[in-house]
């Protein structure tokens, strides 16, 4: 139904709102048909819903929520409609889905998955789906039937979906969107992480774009040859062995932490500088989780539960660290002169 290329909506949000606008134009023009965005994503969603103006039977637009009750999805449901400007949705989806009891309330009678059902009965939505970080969360989810699309990290370094899940999806007919194709901003060659994913063709690579020149370089890959190179496989295998050791997949196998901290979002940190706007960083809960992961005990649990044997105290310290000295940046330079 649509391109195998998508446009994410996280970049768009430090832009200015005419910048923003030109770039999901740029997008549509160049026969990008998927947009994706959310509920939080700030002020992603009002700036789509400008760019498709006259043009909403073009797209497929795909946003989500990040509430676990009834009552909080069906008012961001009204919000996105709002936001977007538009009559219906065509893939409204649970976000974050990432735990046993999260699928679980989603799916509860009477749960949020009964409000998007009657707002797809009602017209307001054309299909369902969700997303997640954890494998066997995710393969439960499809294995349901309740979903039509499931959204995965999915890259040559978090590639795991390439064996267990997008197998699973085929069986079950539920569509497969690859989201962090670039691992959240940690692969630096764009074009051996989308050459990668284009080994398979049924899979929707979602990238979120911040300018045009970087969406006008992935469409020209995307029609271009998909057969990796001898020399990009080679690139490919030296990047997965450098990032492997360091690269959070955010699996969550780690977790319960005893200290509550939340192990892989404060291991987001250098994806998130890279991405997100400093506000958003430097303040609220990203921020609140960062600083109660500097009483991390040091007990060590999470490095034996992780799968990928990473170092996460060290990791923990090290980010806990660079963030305090970003954030007094930050400061420094929004202060204004006293001198």
């Amino acid at each position: 139904m649509v391109a195998q290329l998508g446009f994410g909506g996280i970049p768009i949000q430090r832009l200015t709102e005419d910048e923003a606008v030109t770039v999901v134009k740029r997008c549509l023009d160049l026969g990008v048909d998927f947009l994706d965005t959310a509920n939080g994503y700030t002020t992603s969603e009002e700036r789509i819903g400008k760019a498709i103006a006259g043009r909403r039977e073009s797209v497929v637009i795909a946003t989500k929520s990040l509430s676990r009750k009834p009552e909080g999805v069906e008012k961001h449901l009204k919000l996105s409609l709002e936001r977007l400007n538009v009559e219906y949705i065509d893939l409204y989806q649970f976000h974050g889905v990432s735990d046993d009891n999260a699928l679980a309330t989603v799916l509860a009678p009477d749960g949020p998955i009964s409000v998007v059902e009657k707002a797809k009965e009602a017209g307001l939505v054309k299909h369902i789906g969700i997303t997640s970080h954890q494998i066997d969360v995710a393969k439960k989810a499809v294995m349901t039937g309740r979903f039509e699309t499931i959204m995965f990290p999915f890259n040559f370094v978090a590639s795991e979906a390439a064996d267990e899940l997008l197998p699973l999806c085929r069986r079950y007919d539920v569509g497969f969107i690859a989201m962090k194709p670039l691992a959240g901003g940690m692969i630096p060659n764009v074009r051996v992480a989308i050459k990668y994913l284009l080994q398979f063709p049924d899979v929707v690579i979602l990238v979120g774009i911040e300018k045009t020149a970087e969406v006008e370089e992935i469409i020209q890959l995307v029609a271009g040859p998909a057969q990796m190179t001898a020399a990009e496989l080679e690139e490919m295998h030296r990047l997965k062995r450098e990032l492997g050791s360091r690269f959070c997949h955010r699996c969550d196998y780690c977790q319960p932490c005893k200290e509550g901290i939340a192990i892989s979002t404060v291991l987001a940190f250098p994806s998130l500088m890279r991405r997100s706007r400093p506000e958003y960083i430097f303040g609220g809960p990203w921020a609140q989780a960062v600083e109660k992961a500097a009483g991390c005990t040091q007990c060590g649990e999470c490095e034996q539960r992780c799968p990928y044997q990473l170092p996460i105290r060290e990791m923990i310290a090290e980010y806990v660290r660079s963030f305090r000295k970003a954030k007094e940046e930050y400061l420094r330079q929004k202060s204004p002169s006293t001198g």
